[in-house]
């Protein structure tokens, strides 16, 4: 080696090639990069804070989402449901009334045709009744066998009308069924009577079912 190619003292010498940096150099190097990846994370984490921000005030903007209804919206449809409910009360009110009325039908043609059947079956006693005062060459014997004729129709017809005769002889007085016109001793009756009880009936009762049309007269034995 020359007294040229030796280096001189306070000179450094240039690195040689393929030589890698001196550690501060790496050092260096290593915090600059870091420094920006750290620059970088924050920049990324404050761009998905602001994206998220944004998508919530997104959501939150009354023009996305569906409007609520107004007043008089609100007030149309009360307005319709009012109406609805008043013709339905107006028509259970008439469906009402005409029950009422054909109510009062029924109970009125009840009162007046209470009788009808009744009286229908009455029509052959008066036919037999009449045909026998029309009769010009009637026996005794003839007019006896009409009038038993008329008296088994208006029997009849009253059974039909569930009205049924009360003749209580020798049966316990009754006052609710019978009313008393006479009393006898008990000693004077034939046959026998126990006291208390009907001797004879001066005049048949009759009745509706269960209700009395008119009670029997009868004589009763005194004891």
């Amino acid at each position: 080696m020359s007294d040229t190619d030796k280096p001189t003292a306070g000179t450094a010498a240039p690195p040689e090639p393929g030589a890698s940096d001196s550690p501060a150099q790496e050092a260096g190097a290593a915090g600059a990069a870091s420094g920006s990846g750290v620059s970088g994370a924050r920049a990324g984490a404050n761009g998905a804070s602001g994206a998220s921000a944004g998508s919530q005030d997104a959501g939150a903007n009354p023009h996305n989402a569906s409007a609520a209804p107004s007043a008089a919206e609100l007030l149309a449809r009360a307005q319709a449901e009012a109406i609805e409910f008043r013709d339905l009360f107006l028509r259970a009110k008439a469906d009402a009334e005409n029950i009422r009325r054909r109510g009062q039908e029924d109970v009125a043609k009840a009162h007046k045709y209470a009788i009808e059947g009744f009286a229908e079956s009455l029509l052959p006693v008066r036919d037999s009744l009449e045909m026998a005062l029309a009769s010009a060459a009637a026996t005794p014997d003839s007019l006896k066998e009409g009038v038993d004729a008329t008296l088994r129709l208006l029997v009849s017809a009253f059974e039909r009308a569930r009205v049924s005769e009360i003749n209580p002889v020798g049966q316990k007085f009754d006052p609710n069924r019978h009313q008393a016109i006479s009393m006898v001793p008990v000693a004077s009756t034939n046959p026998p009577v126990a006291a208390n009880h009907v001797v004879a009936v001066l005049q048949k009762g009759y009745l509706i079912n269960d209700r009395v049309l008119r009670p029997a007269m009868v004589t009763v034995a005194q004891g």
